[in-house]
Order: C-alpha cells, then structure tokens, then sequence
C-alpha cells in the first residue's frame, strides 16, 4: 500500500482577507516530518483532487528550502500560487529554480519586509509580494495617511503583520492591498469594547429569506451555525421561559424542530433592527464558523450526526468569551450544552478536546505544537491533514469573473 503524501507533512493555514472584509484565499504552511523527503509532485496532484473551481485561492508557504525547490521544480501551471522568501534568493540554486518556474507560468509570491523590497531584476520573477510591516513601516503609514501623504504601501500587494484596526483600514481601504494575512482580532474587539456585539445582519437575512422559501431543516441549521452570537442567542432563548419549553434544548437543531418557522421568523424580525452591520466583524465571525467546521471534521470518522452537531458547537462557542467579555464557563453555563462540550472548550479535558485543541493549533504555522497534539492524542498526521483540507477546499470566495485561478 503506497503512503499518502499527507502522512509526511505539517500542515496550518491563515485565511487572507480582502477589502470587502471576506475572504480572498488561503494561506497554506507546509513543514516536513523529520528528515523525510516530501513528495512535491504528489502533493501538487492531492490539492488538485480535493480542489474545485469554487474552492479558495491557495498560496502554499513550504517551510524548508528543499521542499521550495521541489514544489517550483515539479508545480506545473495553473497550480496553486507558491511563496519564496526573498532571503532564500541568496542560494543561486533556488533563484533559478525560480526563473524556470516562472517561464513555465507558474504564480510566485516574493516574501519578505517592506523596507528590504527585491531589486526590479528580482522583481519581474513574481506576481506580487507578501510584504511583513514592521512596527515602523506602521507608524510610517498611519502617519502619512493622518497628514494625507503618499502612503509607503504599495497597491496591489499582500500584507502581514496588520496589528491594529487602524492600520488595517490603511492597507485594504487607502493603500489598495489585495488582502491581508490574518486579522487583528483583538485590537478590532477592544475598539468595539464599548459597545455590546449583535449577531451580524447579512446572517439575520439570509435565514428570513431561507424561510420564506420554504428551505430545508438542514439550511436553517447551516446558516445559523454561520454566527456564534446568534447560534448563541437562538439557544438561550429557545431555553427560556419566554418560550416555555418542558425540556432543554441542546442543540441548534433540536431548538429549530421545537420552535417552527413561524416563530423563528418572528423572533429574527424582532432581533434585526439591532443586529450588526461592522464589517470588520466579519473576519473574527468567519474564523470562528471555520474553526468549527475543522473541529467537527476532526472528530473521529464513525461518529454520528447528533455527535457532530455537538462537536461543531463545541468549537463555534469556544471563543464566546471574547465577543461577550465574560468567562466561557459563565456563558456556557447558561444553556443546557453536553457537558461534553463544556468540559472541551472549557477546561481542554474529555474526548472533543483533541479535536478542538487541534483545530485551534492548525491556525499556526508551529509544527511543533500540532506534532506534540497529533503524538499526545494517536491521531495519524494524514488523517489530520486531510480534514484541513477538505474544509479549506469547502470555503468559498466571491471572485471576479474572469479570473480562474485556483
């Protein structure tokens, strides 16, 4: 039996996010496992396999310079974009590597600081760059964008290390980035400390609209698993003596067969007027929905659908405390979840913590943490790659027509 290529790799992933606040692809970090060879060119045809035309745009980060000259080597065209750190540059064996690879028409990312840019020779083997900002290259351009100055950004570029909201507003609003690497999640809350966050609108609406077309239990059940706050606030309120249920409601899709259409719609009506429209919401809501997703593709592949409901819960509450500002425990308390799910995102114990605590490793690109998880809970390195895969595969992007790349 041939080994799956999976089975010799460290995966994580970072969504890239656009200007409209939705997300615009997917960062992909690839380690080795040890000393053993990775197999590029299988790889290479495994994303192609999971891929579809829907899929997100990938850009593939190799962690090692020997994995880099394989994947530029062996990548034909039309695959996945490929990042090169422009220090790597130095080795005169991995420059041309490069410069074939583009001939050949492949899609490079040039990675590295604003203030060490390639020269224009350099420059012309890549598409565009992955540029890090460092702590002055911020000041810099907050400082231009306050005095109404020529921004130091350059337009049409990715973006790394964007720790403040305001700055996040400068790359995608005013210096015309093509998305940024990750989201300052905690910056973005404490601006909005003020104010108490509201299930977000463009989710109210298409549930109403779902309703009103008569859609099945499993869309309702999908589309308010789409927002931690209102999955939350559905559950709560499903439990309460507004309601007047005689037993506990546990999960989204018991609340939904115990409440009909009818009062569902007319409790989201009463909820819209206040729900949120703060684009920079998006991000944090959509990163939430996606660890859950991979929590609940972790889950060991016998489980049931009531299991997986649970377990998807598990991971889309497992960051209300940062949306609510107050403890996990004290929010998960108040609805009847499984104390399967509290002891998970809670206390990191019980048979859905392996799931969760891999799911929230593989938002990084430490090797060593999701080695150390895989090793500590016997989950086979493939298997745990092939779910992240398979849930990144599954995300969607709005694209422009005419482009097509993958």
């Amino acid at each position: 039996m041939v080994q799956s290529v999976l089975g010799s790799l460290v995966l994580g992933y970072r969504p890239l996010w656009n200007a409209a606040r939705k997300l615009a692809g997917v960062q992909l970090y690839v380690h080795g496992q040890g000393t053993a060879l990775v197999d590029a060119p299988h790889l290479l045809r495994t994303i192609e396999e999971l891929w579809s035309a829907g899929s997100p745009p990938l850009l593939l980060s190799p962690r090692s310079q020997p994995l880099l000259m394989d994947l530029l080597e062996h990548a034909p065209r039309g695959a996945p974009w490929i990042e090169v750190p422009g220090s790597w540059l130095a080795q005169p064996a991995l420059r041309e590597r490069a410069r074939q690879a583009r001939a050949r028409g492949l899609r490079l990312v040039w990675s590295g600081a604003l203030e060490r840019l390639p020269d224009a020779e350099t420059a012309r083997l890549f598409d565009n760059s992955l540029l890090h900002l460092s702590g002055g290259d911020a000041v810099h351009a907050l400082q231009a964008a306050a005095a109404a100055q020529s921004s130091p950004l350059i337009a049409g570029q990715l973006y790394d290390n964007v720790a403040s909201r305001a700055l996040l507003a400068h790359c995608l609003d005013q210096g015309g980035a093509l998305a940024v690497a990750g989201w300052p999640q905690e910056d973005v809350l404490h601006a909005l400390r003020r104010q108490p966050l509201q299930p977000a609108h463009e989710v109210m609406q298409s549930l109403l609209k779902a309703i009103e077309q008569d859609q099945s239990m499993d869309r309702f059940e999908q589309i308010l698993g789409e927002d931690p706050l209102l999955a939350y606030r559905f559950m709560t309120y499903t439990n309460s003596a507004a309601l007047g249920l005689r037993t506990g409601v546990d999960s989204l899709r018991r609340g939904l067969l115990m409440m009909g259409y009818g009062s569902l719609g007319r409790w989201l009506m009463e909820q819209l007027p206040h729900a949120a429209a703060e684009p920079d919401l998006r991000p944090i809501r959509s990163a939430m929905v996606l660890r859950a997703r991979l929590t609940e593709q972790l889950l060991e592949s016998g489980a049931g659908k009531d299991l997986r409901r649970e377990v998807y819960l598990c991971g889309l509450f497992s960051q209300l405390d940062e949306l609510l500002h107050e403890p996990l425990g004290t929010i998960l308390r108040r609805v009847p979840l499984s104390e399967r799910v509290y002891n998970a995102a809670v206390l990191r114990t019980g048979p859905y913590a392996p799931s969760l605590e891999l799911a929230c490793a593989l938002e990084s690109e430490d090797a060593g943490s999701i080695v150390q998880l895989c090793e500590a809970h016997e989950l086979e390195p493939e298997y745990v790659n092939r779910a992240l895969l398979r849930v990144l595969s599954e995300l969607t992007v709005e694209r422009p027509a005419a482009r097509g790349d993958r």
